[in-house]
């Protein structure tokens, strides 16, 4: 797993909160992303669907449960991917990013979020400012290949 943060970042004076991020990736290499509803910070950014870790909950466990109250999915195979910590005016986040390759179910927007799947580099906007790293490390990835 990598870790990713700024190496001269000052410990964060205000709570970390805790984050399982669901990178869901169809066998032809599309990967699907939510638009923020109305209401919520950031409401009309795309990102990674996922949520806040409860008390006592693994990334995983997390992981599952946001898919299934958000999309209606059942993760199926998921990986642990990378960590990127992002300090947002509303929040300090610490991300763990799961590569999500099976799921049972056909994703929906449960929430009223629109959702959209995308080849790289997506040309959806705006995009959440922590999504862009993810969507970069996926196609370093892909160029590598």
């Amino acid at each position: 797993m990598n870790i990713t943060a700024p190496a001269s970042a000052p410990a964060p004076a205000r709570p970390i909160t805790e984050v399982a991020v669901g990178v869901m990736i169809k066998p032809g290499g599309e990967v699907l992303l939510g638009q923020r509803p109305a209401g919520k910070p950031y409401a009309g950014y795309w990102e990674f669907p996922g949520g806040k870790l409860e008390a006592g909950e693994t990334v995983e466990q997390a992981l599952a449960r946001e898919l299934q109250e958000e999309l209606g999915v059942s993760v199926q195979v998921s990986e642990r991917w990378r960590v990127l910590e992002h300090d947002y005016p509303h929040a300090y986040v610490r991300l763990h990013f799961c590569k999500v390759t099976a799921w049972h179910g056909e994703p929906h927007g449960r929430e009223g979020q629109a959702l959209a799947w995308q080849t790289l580099p997506v040309e959806l906007a705006p995009l959440l400012p922590a999504a862009v790293p993810a969507l970069a490390w996926l196609q370093d990835e892909r160029t590598a290949a």
